[in-house]
């Protein structure tokens, strides 16, 4: 029996996890707390409702956001229309569509290169993942 073999036979099972993030100019850019974030504020209409599902203050969610914001050079949030509350811009949009699927392609690629390197039998999280409220991490959102 290979070694390869051996370690996976008394191996526990390997789950890959795998948590990304941009940074800029020494901080947080974008992550899975963003999209988490973003995905709330879609889904409820409002960043104080967001927060508190994430349980985050508001003042720490609109810092978050207004970071961001700063280093894009724009808008994720806009005012709702006709109502109180906010509306993802169409960068917003955008970034969580296109930072699911980074996510899931460095994932992919991550199991892949887990599976032929490593000596046990590395299987995906099947939890909540980029592009899913929930972001796949427990607890409050980070970033």
């Amino acid at each position: 029996m290979s070694a390869k073999k051996k370690a996976q036979a008394n191996a526990p099972a390997a789950v890959l996890r795998v948590h990304l993030w941009l940074e800029a100019g020494g901080g947080m850019l974008f992550g899975l707390g963003r999209v988490q974030l973003l995905e709330l504020v879609e889904r409820l209409g409002s960043l104080n409702q967001a927060a508190k599902a994430l349980g985050m203050s508001y003042r720490a969610a609109w810092g978050r956001i207004k970071r961001t914001e700063q280093a894009l050079g724009e808008a994720l949030l806009v005012k709702a229309s006709g109502r109180k509350g906010y509306e993802l811009s169409d960068l917003s949009k955008a970034l969580l569509k296109d930072f699911a699927a980074w996510h899931q392609e460095v994932e992919a690629f991550a199991l892949k290169r887990a599976k032929e390197r490593l000596p046990w039998d590395v299987q995906p999280f099947s939890g909540p993942a980029a592009g899913g409220a929930g972001g796949g991490e427990p607890g409050p959102a980070k970033s």
